[in-house]
């Protein structure tokens, strides 16, 4: 029986003891039609106000359909922008302008044939570019590594370059493996800002020199000295003065294009340079260097096993452990900076760590330079407005077919025009309106940021950064450590109360207001550290020990000292009534447990005072 149908004979039998007549089934009916004596039951359905009545505007087509109102349809969530397909083109061509003479002047800084640089570029996009890690970052030679390979080529000669470099790709894999690539995410603001304008800063006036038809003297430092000598030469030569004049007008289209009117300003300011540059370099009387680009395949040096055995020698492990970390952090680092220019997907950081180390691994089998993510590449990728992978991946297609197939068009554009294209891209690296920006918000912050940048221009990448992550963590010391100190006489009592974080840092304070409190000359002592959040192993024990010290000369000292928080609540001083003879116990009604001996907050001096406590006259210190 039915529920619905055994309330209903109950409630007949209250009613009179008569049951009614069974209904029939009908289910099995052809019709429907009242059973006969059936008593009719009111329709309820259209009665007024009946919270239960059906919505009789939508009255169904059969039996068996709900009446009841449908649920609001939920809004649905917006959708991702989709990236257009022309956008992430013109992107690849920004980048490929960008990537080309960095890949030539990594090379040639390394002291390594450029078609090595123009391949390791080829890997970074086709190969680092194509996997998950980072979506905008783009990755090619390593820069900051220039120096380190430098130094190794002229030791072990350009053979062994593959075996380190394979060597620290299998050893980023594997720490990408290990998922130890999400460390890199705990780094501060400042020092991330502050990589930033270190490399900017480097970037733009070493690229000066290649604007003028020039060298670079090498160092950060030495470039900048010879800026005067650079004006001066440019002033005595007339195609460096057009040299100079085409790079000054890529660095204005550079800045001003975007501002143009209609659609035309959708065409990347850098191909529109370069096509300029082009056609003043055809202009007869003008003779502008160039690029130019030798055999791709005639570059490749695969290791044999000569080169394996080396790894044999300590000092090509040593490096291979160096590449290995430096590479890592430069990578990881600049994927941080990069995830802070846009708001699209984040930087998987230990898939990016297996991309790189995959890039490397082939970088070394083809006896390559190096491969990091590059901060130049990368601002460029986002300024240009690209959204995937993509732009990423093509622009290592650019550069193999250009190099491949195309290298007389290469030839035709002027270095001058490219390195101003790169001065660009540092300026809106070292971005120099974030420095007054940062010394508004938070001082200690903008000496961390000036720090790193002056150490990378000072020295390079990996030390600069490593400093910088030191002043940070210096400066957040420094502020965890805020101590308040507070020493008064109260009669007979010298007390000390402390409170906040009580670090070694804070600990010739401490021991000031502990020796104030000793040479007030008062008989007891009373510190109370019970507002103390945080209390290290040396001001613990700089405490212990004064109390210890001055309780062995006979005064009273009461040490209340801090520990976990609990439902008895701060820590307060207890007295224990005298007892009475005969009289009841007290309630224990919603009192605070005491305390226990073992109490780690609560040390107090319970030796009785002397009979002739009172008359002792006051210590003279």
């Amino acid at each position: 029986m039915s529920g619905a149908h055994a309330r209903g004979t109950r409630g007949a039998r209250r009613a009179g003891g008569a049951s009614l007549p069974r209904i029939p089934d009908i289910s099995k009916a052809s019709g429907i039609s009242e059973a006969p004596g059936m008593p009719t039951a009111p329709d309820i359905s259209t009665a007024p106000d009946n919270p239960w009545a059906p919505d009789n505007s939508r009255t169904p087509d059969t039996l068996g359909t709900s009446t009841s109102p449908k649920p609001p349809k939920l809004p649905k969530p917006p959708k991702l922008p989709k990236s257009d397909l022309g956008t992430e083109i013109t992107a690849s061509l920004v980048v490929f302008l960008v990537a080309l003479p960095l890949c030539i002047g990594v090379a040639v800084a390394s002291g390594v044939p450029a078609e090595l640089g123009i391949i390791s570029g080829v890997i970074g996009g086709l190969v680092v570019g194509a996997v998950r890690g980072s979506t905008l970052q783009v990755s090619g030679p390593a820069a900051g590594l220039a120096a380190l390979v430098a130094e190794t080529v002229a030791e072990h000669g350009v053979a062994m370059l593959g075996v380190i470099v394979l060597g620290s790709g299998i050893l980023q894999i594997v720490l990408g493996v290990v998922r130890l690539g999400r460390m890199f995410q705990a780094i501060s603001l400042a020092v991330v800002q502050g990589m930033l304008a270190g490399i900017g800063l480097p970037l733009m006036v070493s690229q000066m020199y290649p604007m003028a038809d020039g060298k670079a003297p090498g160092t950060p430092i030495e470039n900048m000295a010879g800026l005067p000598g650079l004006v001066a030469d440019i002033l005595t030569d007339r195609q460096a003065v057009i040299a100079t004049l085409l790079g000054v007008v890529t660095v204005v289209l550079s800045f001003l294009w975007k501002k143009v009117p209609g659609p035309v300003k959708k065409v990347p300011a850098a191909l529109v340079a370069v096509g300029v540059g082009i056609g003043v370099a055809a202009l007869p009387g003008v003779d502008v260097k160039t690029l130019q680009v030798g055999d791709l395949l005639a570059a490749v040096q695969v290791p044999g096993g000569e080169q394996f055995a080396g790894l044999a020698d300590a000092a090509i492990i040593t490096s291979i452990l160096t590449f290995t970390v430096i590479a890592s952090a430069e990578s990881l680092f600049t994927a941080a900076a990069v995830d802070r220019m846009h708001s699209g997907p984040r930087t998987r950081y230990n898939t990016e760590l297996i991309a790189q180390g995959a890039g490397n691994t082939v970088a070394g089998i083809l006896g390559s330079l190096p491969i990091t993510a590059v901060v130049a590449r990368s601002s460029a990728n986002v300024q240009a407005g690209a959204k995937t992978r993509l732009s990423r991946t093509l622009h290592g297609l650019w550069l193999l077919a250009f190099a491949l197939l195309l290298p007389q068009v290469l030839a035709l554009i002027p270095i001058s025009v490219l390195a101003g294209v790169l001065v660009h891209s540092g300026w809106k690296l070292f971005a120099p309106e974030e420095f007054p920006k940062m010394w508004r918000q938070d001082r200690g912050e903008f000496v961390v940021m000036t720090t790193t940048t002056l150490v990378i221009v000072a020295t390079a990448l990996l030390e600069g950064v490593l400093i910088g992550l030191a002043a940070g963590i210096v400066l957040a010391a420094l502020r965890m450590s805020q101590t308040v100190v507070r020493q008064h006489v109260e009669e007979d009592t010298a007390k000390v109360v402390m409170a906040g974080n009580a670090t070694f840092l804070r600990l010739p304070k401490v021991i000031e207001a502990l020796e104030a409190a000793a040479a007030a000359g008062k008989p007891r002592i009373r510190l109370d550290l019970t507002g103390v959040t945080h209390l290290d192993h040396a001001c613990r024990n700089q405490v212990e020990e004064f109390t210890a010290q001055q309780r062995g000369m006979g005064l009273r000292v009461e040490l209340l000292m801090p520990g976990p928080a609990g439902p008895a609540g701060p820590a307060r001083t207890v007295t224990t009534p005298t007892a009475v003879p005969d009289a009841p116990e007290p309630e224990a009604k919603d009192a605070a447990p005491t305390p226990g001996p073992t109490a780690e907050w609560f040390y107090l001096d319970t030796r009785p005072l002397p009979d002739d406590y009172a008359q002792r006259p006051p210590l003279v210190r």
